[in-house]
């Protein structure tokens, strides 16, 4: 099969005050007006090989301006935004895997032709191995009502758990390997995939028996009142080379001249000569957090979620963004009780908070891969999302999108924020 999409996502972040904003790790937001946008374009391609095989192959092209160079926000406001994107369209292989599918028998089901989803049908009772280059959120975290940025909310609080640092490299793909047990209205699932060589950087880490990102998960589907939800309980555990936050104040203490400036390997580009570094103290490290994701249909056209997790909050984010603690939580509904079936609207909240040890690192004047104002009222970052999607004709929809942040970057001297956005997004 063949799909294909086009979205375009554009933002206004309107001025906002604050106490300060530090010149020298340049990871603030910048106060001023500032306009974002990303668009992307990507051909979703599928083969069948032999019994229950499958071959994927997803070719992308992003052309992207971020906020502030994509600082000074823990919950990033679109998450189609990569690290290290240009507004020259970029055109890149998302994702190339092979998948087998194993039945054990049980009930039959029918699966649709669908972008990476071939019509076929299954087992309820099966094991699915998936091996290649892929997003780990292709498998795990979903969510009906919160997971789609370029149909629901754009907000990285709503695409995932907002404290799940999983590997990937900058535009956020991995290789490795995930393998899912289905046992009816159950479903296991493990994957490993290789992270980043440095923290946030495009280059990998292939040394998979080394450095890694392991997750599981656990599913279950039920049916509450006649209505279909699922409950998902989520833990990852990553061995990366990555820097903790104590071990880089207690460098820099014992040592000032191991401070930012100083640097001689892969840092964020702070000059701030009276500051700890992460890049002193970067060696394998553990990373753990555990999650719970929650969907449940209320009707037929009006279904709510929620998300948390909690991560350790003593190494810097490696592959994504810097929340430590999250919770996310709204609605989403379907216009069929205005007489617009294909129109979709949602409101969202979404909360995020850092550990001790990480609003001491950044009180000291340290940064990590977003964040870092100079100092800190340490605070809980949050995000109040609202959008609404006109379905224009069949295949296209136009929307509205607001979101309100108050303290930016987990800081109570800075905000609040209001961005607006325009979405166009086109299936094909």
């Amino acid at each position: 099969n063949a799909y294909g999409q086009f979205t375009w996502i554009s933002s206004y972040k309107a001025p906002f005050s604050a106490r300060y904003t530090d010149p020298l790790g340049k990871s603030s937001l910048s106060t001023n007006g500032e306009h974002s946008f990303t668009g992307t374009f990507t051909v979703f391609l599928g083969v069948r090989l032999w019994s229950g095989a499958e071959a994927y192959y997803v070719p992308e092209v992003i052309s992207e301006r971020p906020l502030s160079n994509l600082k000074g926000l823990g919950a990033v406001q679109n998450f189609e935004l990569q690290k290290g994107g240009t507004e020259t369209p970029q055109i890149y292989r998302s994702r190339s895997y092979l998948r087998q599918t194993i039945g054990f028998g049980g009930k039959r089901i029918v699966k649709d032709s669908d972008p990476m989803q071939l019509g076929t049908v299954v087992d309820s009772r099966r094991l699915v191995l998936t091996a290649g280059s892929f997003s780990i959120l292709d498998f795990l975290d979903k969510n009906t009502f919160s997971g789609d940025v370029r149909r629901q909310f754009t907000n990285l609080a709503f695409m995932t758990y907002n404290a799940y640092d999983f590997g990937s490299d900058a535009r956020g793909y991995s290789w490795g390997g995930v393998a899912e047990l289905y046992y009816d209205d159950w479903a296991l699932r493990y994957g490993r995939i290789t992270p980043p060589k440095n923290p946030n950087a495009l280059e990998q880490e292939f040394r998979i028996y080394k450095l890694y990102g392991d997750q599981i998960e656990l599913e279950h589907k039920h049916q509450l009142f006649g209505q279909a939800g699922a409950v998902r309980v989520l833990g990852y555990r990553n061995r990366e080379n990555i820097g903790r936050f104590d071990d880089a104040v207690a460098a820099h203490q014992a040592d000032p001249t191991k401070n930012a400036a100083t640097c001689t390997s892969y840092n964020y580009g702070s000059t701030n000569a009276n500051a700890p570094d992460l890049c002193w103290v970067r060696r394998p490290n553990i990373k753990m957090g555990i999650g719970l994701n929650l969907e449940q249909h209320i009707t037929d056209d009006i279904g709510v979620f929620f998300r948390g997790m909690i991560s350790d909050g003593q190494t810097e984010v490696d592959a994504y963004f810097s929340t430590d603690k999250s919770v996310s939580f709204g609605a989403l509904a379907n216009g069929t009780a205005w007489h617009r079936p294909n129109d979709v609207t949602g409101v969202g909240a979404g909360l995020g908070w850092i550990s001790k040890a990480h609003a001491n690192y950044l009180r000291a004047g340290g940064i990590d891969g977003f964040i870092g104002d100079g100092n800190i009222s340490q605070a809980m970052e949050s995000v109040i999302e609202a959008f609404y999607n006109v379905n224009v004709v069949t295949s296209v929809w136009l929307g509205a999108d607001y979101q309100h942040i108050t303290n930016p970057a987990f800081n109570a001297d800075r905000g609040p924020v209001n961005v607006y956005s325009g979405r166009g997004h086109a299936e094909f």
